[in-house]
């Protein structure tokens, strides 16, 4: 059998590798599972590893880790997979995978094809409302929202904090949550540049506050920004496509480009291209110039409102 994980949410398809790799050296024993990474190790290892039979054993597993960066591998999947063993089981982790090659093509037909999307906070929140219950806890769910909006959306972080608060008492309140946790800086670039545009000044000036909090450079902040106000510009410019059309066409995350549409719907092109050109302005300015980065943008930013 061949099972496919791919995604972005590592957490959730590292947790399905760990019961599946786990469940088999249970049942097996330790030395039928092998691990190859298609970065790391040559062909040769890979196609002796899908192609030889198990030693001492009924079955093996062999684990491909990102199998697709191998070019030999790449060229000769089909054939490899096709002809399997009956005494083989393998298990190919791709965290990314290319939606218009054949070799995802394939996998997604002719495998157990099991993909791990991100997670919004909402459904963050009602993840964490599940496991509580699967941990002999308690979590409503407007307390897992707000450990959500407390803690960020890191899952083994969440999943952590989780235990510790089940530890203390299975029915988590929010005073439980506030007792022992700490509110961790987790804003983002997307959410700065949403609330500079809605206008709203000071929460605007808050989340510029966390990002140097967390270390984000002005600079790092332009790129950052730069690159949110292509997506917007790339959302702009699709037309009627869908969210999931323009993400697979510009190699997007779904969740960025929904995010985005919010943004793009409010703004003309030439008022987008106004601030791209103004932001170029200031990285311009800052490299030649003696002025106040965090002035000059937290400037910017309480000038972007449509």
């Amino acid at each position: 059998m061949i099972t496919t994980l791919t995604g972005e949410n590592s957490f959730a398809l590292g947790e399905l590798l760990h019961r599946l790799t786990d469940s088999f050296v249970a049942k097996h024993g330790e030395l039928t599972l092998e691990r190859l990474d298609g970065e790391d190790d040559d062909f040769t290892l890979i196609q002796q590893a899908l192609t030889s039979l198990p030693f001492l054993a009924a079955q093996k597993m062999v684990v491909l880790r990102a199998p697709g960066k191998n070019k030999q591998f790449l060229e000769q999947f089909e054939q490899l997979l096709v002809s399997l063993p009956s005494t083989t089981d393998v298990i190919i982790v791709e965290p990314k995978l290319d939606k218009r090659l054949s070799y995802y093509k394939f996998l997604k037909k002719n495998t157990n094809f099991r993909e791990f999307p991100e997670l919004d906070h909402n459904a963050l929140a009602g993840w964490l409302t599940s496991i509580s219950k699967e941990r002999n806890g308690s979590l409503g769910a407007g307390d897992a929202r707000y450990l959500v909006d407390r803690i960020g959306a890191n899952q083994q972080l969440l999943a952590h904090e989780l235990d510790k608060l089940i530890l203390y008492n299975p029915h988590i309140t929010r005073q439980t949550i506030d007792l022992l946790t700490e509110r961790q800086p987790q804003s983002t670039i997307f959410q700065l540049l949403e609330a500079a545009f809605a206008g709203h000044s000071r929460e605007t000036l808050e989340l510029y506050a966390q990002q140097r909090a967390l270390k984000v450079e002005p600079q790092q902040i332009i790129a950052l920004l730069a690159w949110q106000l292509h997506v917007v510009a790339v959302v702009k410019t699709a037309g009627d496509r869908s969210a999931d059309q323009i993400a697979g066409e510009a190699r997007m995350n779904p969740y960025v480009v929904r995010k985005s549409q919010s943004i793009a719907r409010s703004l003309s092109l030439t008022e987008l291209k106004k601030r791209v050109s103004d932001l170029a302005v200031i990285d311009k300015r800052l490299k030649r110039t003696p002025i106040s980065p965090d002035e000059a943008l937290q400037h910017y930013l309480l000038t972007l409102k449509t």
